[in-house]
Parts: C-alpha cells; sequence; structure tokens
C-alpha cells in the first residue's frame, strides 16, 4: 500500500518526522469498496473517519417521505464521515455510499483519540479539517437559503469541476435541492450561452 497521498494531505497542515509517520500509517485500515457498498448506514454507529485514496463516495439521507437528499461528496484526496456520529459517538444521521469502486483508509475513533495524544500536532490537523468543513457547509446552507438554483449550480461547477465530471446528475441535482430534470435544463441553458 502506498501512503504518499495522504501523508502529503496531512503535510498541508502539519510536518511530521519518520517515527509518528510510522505510527500515523500504524493506525489506517486500507479497505477496497465496490461501487454502489455503503461504508456507513444510517442509524448505525459511526465509528471512523475516512480518507478517499481513489474513486468516488456520497453522503446522503432520507426525508420523512423517502426522499434522498446528497448531503456530501468526497473524491479522491478528501475526507469523509458523518461528523455528528463520529464526534458525538452516536449513530449516524446519514449513509455514505461509494459512487465508484473505491479505496479508503479508515482510521478508527479511539486510535484518533490515540493519535492525538500521542502525536498532538494531529489535533490541529483534524481541528483544520473540521473548520473547512464546517465553513463549506455553512457556505452552502446560504446560498440554498438565498440564492436561486442556477447561480448554486454555476456556483457548484466553479468550485468543484471535478465532481461534475464523476458525480452522476442525479446525485448533483439532489445536492442542490432541484430535480434531475430542472438540473439539465439548467446545464442545456450553460452551455448555449
Amino acid at each position: 500500500m502506498n501512503y504518499d497521498n495522504i501523508l502529503k494531505n496531512v503535510s498541508k497542515h502539519i510536518s511530521l518526522d519518520k517515527t509518528e509517520i510510522a505510527y500515523f500509517i500504524s493506525l489506517l485500515a486500507y479497505r477496497e469498496i465496490p461501487k454502489n457498498k455503503l461504508i456507513l448506514e444510517e442509524d448505525q454507529p459511526c465509528k471512523h473517519i475516512n480518507y478517499v485514496s481513489n474513486g468516488a463516495f456520497r453522503a446522503y439521507s432520507f426525508d420523512l417521505k423517502g426522499k434522498e437528499s446528497s448531503i456530501m461528496f468526497a473524491i479522491n484526496d478528501w475526507w469523509i464521515t458523518d461528523i455528528h456520529g463520529f464526534v458525538m459517538e452516536k449513530t449516524a444521521l446519514m449513509n455514505i455510499e461509494a459512487i465508484e469502486d473505491s479505496t479508503i483508509l479508515q482510521l478508527h475513533k479511539t486510535d484518533l483519540e490515540k493519535l492525538c495524544i500521542r502525536v498532538p500536532k494531529f489535533e490541529k490537523f483534524f481541528r483544520i479539517l473540521m473548520q473547512n468543513s464546517y465553513i463549506r457547509e455553512q457556505l452552502r446552507t446560504r446560498q440554498n437559503l438565498t440564492e436561486p438554483a442556477e447561480e448554486r449550480y454555476k456556483s457548484f461547477t466553479k468550485k468543484y469541476p471535478q465532481f461534475v465530471q464523476r458525480i452522476p446528475l442525479k446525485f448533483i441535482a439532489s445536492y442542490l435541492g432541484v430535480t434531475p430534470q430542472f438540473l439539465s435544463v439548467i446545464r442545456k441553458r450553460k452551455v448555449k450561452s
């Protein structure tokens, strides 16, 4: 297993020596996840934070009528979990599914706690991850409340061009809170302009 990508990801925020790298790597569990397989189910304990080595995932949940809403996506070099369940040691509020054949490196909650004690700079790393995630979700909530669907789509494609190539239209539509048909119309207008 090659750990270069996750180590580059970590090095964006903290520097590790060889001993710290070895300890961090020893705590990671490698998993291959086939397309359409869940790595987390709603109402199940959330015990891992997941680094996407390769592939793509989406987190989603259902409303009371059974309508599915995509909450977030993660592709290569992204992290994904149900942060509420993971941090609060509660059951998950969402499902996380592979939308491509994927590989992940999982870090168990108890191992994360050990890591932060033994290598305190990981507190900073995961704090930055959580802050960035919170900012992203706050901006998304604001957009959903204040911008029309076409503007939300333009912002999404500008901010996440790599997602547009890999995430199915129906999942992007549910993330934006529109139907796939409506999103298709928006996309056609964008191509013509």
